[in-house]
């Protein structure tokens, strides 16, 4: 029988769950960017996930989630770096946020022997 006098500050708020939930997707999303099997890909995706994944809305999270469920790593990063067309269901502003962190902070950390 549930107690029905519990204590508000023994019971996770919906809040709290959600930033649970998040905190946990987000892990999961961590491990699958930095290992995608292709080291061109988990030089960016991983770096990125750990600078910018805190801050995504929850419908760039959905869209890192699909992009991680491709299974061509080459194209995946030939789509990053603009050398092939992205299909239009990857054009997101997550992928933007992806390119600008690549050109911004991946190709000088590469530059400077990173790599």
């Amino acid at each position: 029988m549930a107690d029905t006098n519990a204590r508000p500050d023994k019971q996770m708020t919906n809040d709290q769950t959600a930033n649970s939930q998040n905190a946990h997707r987000l892990g999961r999303i961590t491990f699958r960017a930095w290992r995608r099997g292709f080291r061109e890909c988990d030089m960016v995706l991983g770096p990125f996930t750990d600078a910018m994944g805190a801050g995504l809305t929850p419908e760039e999270l959905d869209a890192f989630e699909a992009l991680l469920g491709q299974d061509d790593d080459h194209q995946l990063y030939a789509w990053i770096t603009g050398t092939e067309t992205t299909p239009p269901e990857y054009e997101t502003t997550l992928m933007t946020k992806i390119r600008d962190f690549m050109r911004d902070h991946v190709a000088h950390a590469v530059a400077e022997g990173a790599g």
